[in-house]
């Protein structure tokens, strides 16, 4: 039992540096860079939830208007 927590101990440690190491090689962009970004993806969801919102009330009104004719 012991010797299990050991080796558990150990692969965490070993996957932790790995994971360090892996960080320490990647590219972070500027602060410029992430406010830019940032900005770009902001008004990308405001795009697409508008759309959302326009596709989902056209398509309400004409499943609504198209169920009346039905009655």
């Amino acid at each position: 039992m012991l010797k299990s927590i050991g080796n558990f101990f150990r692969g965490i440690r070993h996957f932790w540096g790995e994971t360090i190491s892996e960080l320490k090689k990647s590219s972070w962009p500027t602060w410029k860079e992430l406010k830019d970004n940032t900005i770009i993806v902001l008004i990308a969801v405001f795009i697409l939830g508008t759309f959302i919102a326009v596709a989902d009330y056209s398509l309400n009104q004409w499943a609504t208007f198209f169920t009346d004719l039905v009655r």
